[in-house]
């Protein structure tokens, strides 16, 4: 990011409230906010994102800090609206930064937050576990935490009560009027608030180019039903692992066809035993099954239960449809059901894994194919009403690519939020509320930031740039060695070459390279050939050129000259 179009003013000295969005807008992923006042400052979730097809082995994408980091003195706690991994992925990684903040969230957001701290051996973390409908106050900021209905148990809004007006901030949400657990959203609550009097709204938006209303977690009950009883072998079904409603739905079909279920993969497993725990997941203790034992049962007689609904090359169904899973293998007659759509980007990984399993003879039910999956977000009737629910001042749509934001824009118009104050913002803009205004005032740092193995954010553009050329033509190493006394190449050059040749055809082709650096090293100067600089770019720009004739390729040329 270019540095001259960061700045951030110097604050008021009356009140004010800042809110500074670091992750999830333009963007799926990464969701991360700040709210600032005089003199406290807490995160609203802190999410990850998975990296795209051009960040060639970066394992995961999180947030820059560094607005926090320049703040740290006022960082008071972590505030967690559900357990997604868009929303915590990312905290473990702020902790190591910002240890013994608080993190704030309902029973099951904290139990999946611990299990990813014991992955990265945290000894000691603040937790600090909320119920809807509690308060919890860090000096000027108090959050009330406000039931709301999207994909996973605990999942709330947040009512952020400021010196200069509420901020109030939906979450990932929808409104389901039939909910699995009858528990639909709070909306007299929602009212409540809204008849205090909202500063700013921050929404939702992911479907806010959908119209209508998102369907019922209910309607893939009735899909379910229907799946069960065509199915005749054994039914594995795909789903999130955090999508506990769906579980839910899964175990009450099995126990009612008289099938056992199996759990697989340890996202899954988690997430059972903490869901199960804390009372969010209802499952009869005969029922379950290890997926060692699967092949103890008839087909008609099992189901399992497991990750991969996006694809990912190491999840559960992933490996199944290649037949590299060690405890269970699809056969013909299996019946597949992904219960969830590809999220943007990962349709390609989505559609080969469907591919591999037909190859192998399972009957595959994906997308909304009969209903077999509902969006945990709100569509654009749903949006309007959590609009004209809290009537707010200023709108900040967030949680969506650029083009969800800007139609969210459109609808909070609709409702009545005057024009300029609709904010259509990018992660890292600022904006700046006191009591007179509220404006946009300038914008801090929201770029990635990567994590590959054990290194954060030491893998930058350059770094990407290199592996892109790597993958995309190859490399060339050049091994020679000189004399530099006697100005004279010693032996021949060792040249190796990788992605760039079929090896088996290659050995004509690398000897004629292989005679073209030693002529054009026979060209250099006495000298040229004592300076290591001279006789590498030599070597360089001649193998380049002399690859790129035969082969129209550019591959990384790296040259090793040693001086003996």
């Amino acid at each position: 990011m270019n540095q001259d179009t960061l700045i951030v003013p110097a604050p008021p000295d009356e009140p004010y409230t800042r809110v500074v969005p670091l992750g999830g807008c333009g963007e799926i992923g990464r969701n991360m906010t700040v709210v600032e006042t005089n003199d406290d400052l807490v995160v609203v979730d802190c999410g990850l994102m998975f990296p795209d097809d051009e960040m060639f082995g970066v394992d995961v994408v999180i947030n820059d800090f560094t607005y926090v980091r320049e703040r740290a003195h006022k960082l008071r706690a972590v505030l967690v609206t559900h357990g997604h991994e868009d929303h915590i992925g990312g905290i473990p990684y702020f902790l190591k930064e910002f240890p013994n903040t608080p993190v704030v969230g309902t029973p099951l957001s904290i139990a999946l937050i611990k299990a990813k701290a014991r992955e990265h051996k945290f000894e000691t973390m603040e937790f600090v576990t909320v119920n809807p409908g509690d308060r919890i106050r860090y000096g000027s900021i108090e959050t009330e935490f406000i039931h709301i209905n999207h994909s996973v148990a605990g999942a709330c809004a947040l009512a952020l009560r400021t010196p200069v007006g509420i901020v109030f901030h939906t979450g990932d949400f929808k409104f389901d009027q039939t909910p699995i657990d009858n528990k639909p959203a709070d909306f007299a609550r929602i009212a409540r608030v809204g008849d205090e009097g909202v500063l700013l709204m921050l929404s939702d938006s992911t479907n806010a180019e959908r119209p209508g209303h998102t369907l019922s977690e209910r309607i893939v009950g009735e899909a379910f039903t229907s799946i069960f009883q065509r199915a005749k072998g054994r039914l594995v079904i795909a789903s999130f692992a955090s999508n506990v409603p769906r579980i839910q739905q899964a175990v009450d079909h099995a126990v009612r066809f008289g099938r056992k279920i199996a759990f697989l993969g340890r996202s899954m497993q988690n997430v059972v035993h903490f869901a199960s725990e804390l009372g969010h997941l209802r499952i009869p203790p005969d029922t379950v099954i290890r997926i060692e034992d699967v092949d103890s049962y008839p087909p008609e007689r099992v189901c399992v239960v497991t990750t991969g609904s996006q694809g990912e090359p190491m999840s559960g169904l992933s490996r199944m449809s290649v037949r590299d899973h060690k405890k269970f293998k699809i056969v013909p007659g299996d019946t597949v059901v992904i219960s969830a759509t590809p999220i943007p980007g990962n349709e390609k990984s989505v559609y080969k894994t469907i591919n591999n399993l037909c190859k192998l003879g399972a009957n595959v039910i994906h997308g909304t194919d009969g209903r077999s999956h509902v969006s945990g977000h709100a569509s654009q009737e749903e949006l309007l009403l959590m609009l004209n629910l809290v009537r707010p001042e200023f709108f900040v749509p967030i949680h969506g690519e650029y083009r969800m934001l800007v139609q969210h824009g459109r609808l909070a118009v609709e409702t009545g939020v005057e024009p300029g104050n609709v904010f259509v913002v990018e992660n890292g803009d600022v904006i700046e509320f006191t009591r007179e205004y509220g404006d946009k005032i300038g914008k801090t740092y929201g770029g990635n930031v990567l994590v590959d193995g054990t290194g954060i954010g030491d893998i930058g553009e350059a770094v990407l740039r290199d592996r892109k050329a790597l993958s995309n033509d190859g490399i060339m190493v050049v091994v020679i060695a000189i004399d530099s006394e006697e100005a004279r190449v010693i032996g021949e050059p060792d040249l190796v070459s990788k992605g760039v040749f079929y090896i088996p055809e290659s050995d004509g082709v690398l000897d004629e390279l292989r005679s073209e650096l030693r002529n054009a090293i026979a060209e250099v100067s006495v000298e040229g050939i004592r300076d290591v600089n001279t006789v590498k770019e030599h070597i360089r720009g001649t193998l380049a050129r002399a690859v790129h004739a035969r082969t129209k390729r550019r591959p990384v040329v790296i040259p090793i000259v040693m001086e003996v």
